[in-house]
């Protein structure tokens, strides 16, 4: 356990967000896979919906690596451990290469991965060169690759591109602006992975075009430490954790449910829409996703309504966050106006925005300890609730989110990244000791309801 590994390895980031590195970063991963490949990929930041397509795209799970809401200890574990297995590791950036404290750049320089800058060249020729240059060069010690240019139009445009290049700067290629390629987006990113049929071939076509423009060898091996671990307590030994997941509740962390078998609980999924009662558990996490898109089929489930009221009103643990949030409110109100009456265990009601509300990395001090995350969401809530707690960004970013709890319910806009304090999620799901009262408010809700 304490000897470096070795593994190819790229960090693929941007001048901004919106070039396309989601898109490069899934036909890289899948071209090396077509080849034979073991390919692991990481999301660099909190991310749900571009690790789903990573995950297609590799045949392989993906985790979020980042400086201050994964750490550095636990970000030297998964590369470490990925580079004991793959052939190739490849790390998608977030925003622009240079922005946010800590950014891109400052993991890769970190861990010593080279960077391939990814460059929409639409509407563009020898500039390309220039915008690459000042990627390469703007911090003299960050490990630079190369480039690779996005949304090309012709052959002729992508030569353009390429011989715009100084200084040594290697072509790592170019992917045509071809709408057979590009992934779809919606107001929180790209599409779920599962809602897309067409979505292998996508990223063959996609794997098979950047093959056609570039070498396809390895980049050289990055030398990855060996990390300290340490090993999960049996914290939730025998626990049985309900999790919803279907088309509106899908923004989980592979991580954090990686931490809950590990600390010794049973995951039991089951689907908010389709299902009609929950699975035999002591405990219900509902994580986010798109419940505004699925609001009035939520709705019309009245026996998964009736089934989550009776968890609560029992004294069981449940966690929800923010489209979990969303389900537990009075009612959930979309951008067309279209009203939908939920589970209402949290008094007050959402509406969604055309805009965006809130995001923000999230440090929040709960009883039982503090836990980070972040924020993102297009919807405005009001509850006569008051918070227990509220988050703190630590770059003071927009969204001082509250938390609110009632019993054994925890609700918050925040998606919790639950290695972030192991001990910490424990007690939420933890089942309260036998013997102990079904709490009053609990009971006094349910009976509320017909």
């Amino acid at each position: 356990m304490n000897q470096p590994r070795h593994c190819p390895a790229v960090l693929i980031a941007a001048p901004a967000s919106g070039q396309g590195k989601t898109t490069v970063t899934a036909a890289l991963a899948r071209l090396h896979r077509n080849l034979g490949r073991k390919v692991r990929v990481f999301k660099c930041g909190p991310d749900f919906l571009d690790p789903m397509i990573h995950e297609r795209a590799s045949g392989a799970p993906v985790y979020q690596l980042d400086m201050w809401m994964v750490g550095e200890q636990e970000s030297r574990r998964l590369l470490w451990e990925a580079a004991g297995e793959a052939d190739l590791i490849l790390i998608e950036g977030v925003m622009g290469l240079f922005d946010g404290t800590p950014s891109s750049a400052d993991l890769a320089r970190h861990f010593g991965v080279p960077v391939l800058g990814v460059i929409d060249g639409t509407a563009m020729a020898q500039t390309f060169g220039a915008l690459a240059l000042g990627l390469a060069r703007y911090q003299p010690d960050l490990p630079f690759a190369g480039v690779l240019a996005n949304r090309v139009g012709t052959l002729r445009h992508a030569q353009l591109l390429e011989g715009s290049l100084t200084e040594g700067l290697r072509w790592y290629g170019a992917l045509s602006r071809e709408t057979g390629i590009e992934l779809p987006s919606r107001h929180l990113g790209l599409v779920q992975a599962s809602e897309l049929n067409d979505l292998d071939v996508r990223l063959d076509a996609a794997a098979q075009a950047l093959g056609s423009s570039c070498e396809v060898a390895l980049p050289p091996p990055v030398t990855f430490a060996a990390p300290h671990v340490v090993e999960a307590e049996p914290l939730l030994a025998g626990v049985r954790i309900a999790v919803a997941r279907d088309e509106a509740f899908a923004f989980t962390y592979g991580a954090s449910l990686d931490l809950l078998r590990a600390m010794g609980a049973e995951l039991k999924f089951f689907s908010p829409i389709h299902d009609r009662q929950l699975p035999e558990a002591d405990s219900l996490y509902l994580p986010g996703g798109y419940p505004e898109l699925h609001h009035q089929a939520l709705s019309a489930n009245t026996a998964m309504l009736d089934a989550i009221r009776a968890h609560h009103a029992a004294g069981k643990p449940l966690l929800a966050e923010c489209g979990g949030m969303l389900y537990l409110l009075d009612s959930l109100t979309d951008v067309e106006g279209t009203r939908a009456e939920l589970v209402g265990l949290l008094q007050g009601d959402a509406v969604m925005q055309k805009k965006l509300a809130a995001l923000a990395l999230q440090s929040v001090e709960l009883p039982e300890g503090t836990l980070r995350g972040h924020t993102y969401h297009h919807s405005l809530t009001s509850t006569e609730w008051a918070p227990i707690a509220r988050g703190l960004s630590p770059n003071g970013g927009r969204g001082a989110e509250a938390v609110y709890r009632q019993g054994r319910l925890t609700a918050s806009y925040v998606h919790f990244y639950f290695p972030s304090n192991p001990g910490a999620v424990a007690a939420l799901f933890a089942p309260a000791p036998t013997g102990e009262c079904i709490s009053n408010v609990g009971a006094g809700l349910l009976a509320k309801r017909p």
